[in-house]
């Protein structure tokens, strides 16, 4: 398989009453089949956010909006195009960086998280300078990182992330 130009087609979900911003790599070949994130069925975050947010396992786009906004939670990923070969992190190469202002400048994030050291690094990298905010790295929860169980994913994004959500998760 060789690397090859793509680049993000689907918009951030956020509103003006979200207060974490989580931000993936670049989507999977799956979520730009599907186009939303974390697409592939062994990935672990809408598994893990809705054991997180106390909500049922969403399964439609509309039902995984509900629940991000509902939680005060935005997604979105650091790299708005780059040269990929399939779903490889390691492969990204020519990274053209998101735009975080939007989000920043039209919602409540007080916090970034990267699902993933790969998002963590590229945040630094290039958003950062930008953006002056930190962002705390939590364990990735593609299938690749076979490391970590669900229950693992979720005591480490529980206690990095309890303070933003409402009383009733957790």
């Amino acid at each position: 398989m060789e690397s090859k130009l793509e680049r993000h087609e689907f918009a951030p979900v956020y509103n003006k009453d979200s207060k974490v911003l989580i931000l993936g790599t670049f989507p999977s070949v799956k979520s730009r089949e599907t186009h939303f994130y974390y697409g592939h069925p062994q990935n672990r975050f809408w598994k893990l956010l809705a054991l997180l947010c106390n909500w049922p396992i969403p399964g439609t786009i509309p039902e995984k909006k509900e629940m991000l906004l509902k939680n005060g939670i935005a997604i979105w990923d650091v790299i708005q195009s780059c040269e990929i070969t399939g779903s490889s992190d390691s492969s990204i190469k020519n990274v053209v960086p998101s735009d975080l202002s939007c989000i920043l400048e039209n919602s409540s994030i007080t916090q970034i998280y990267a699902n993933g050291k790969t998002a963590q690094k590229l945040y630094d990298k290039y958003q950062k300078p930008q953006t002056h905010m930190d962002i705390i790295g939590l364990p990735s929860t593609s299938p690749a990182n076979a490391a970590y169980s669900l229950e693992r994913l979720a005591e480490s994004w529980r206690q990095i992330l309890q303070s933003h959500f409402n009383e009733t998760s957790f």
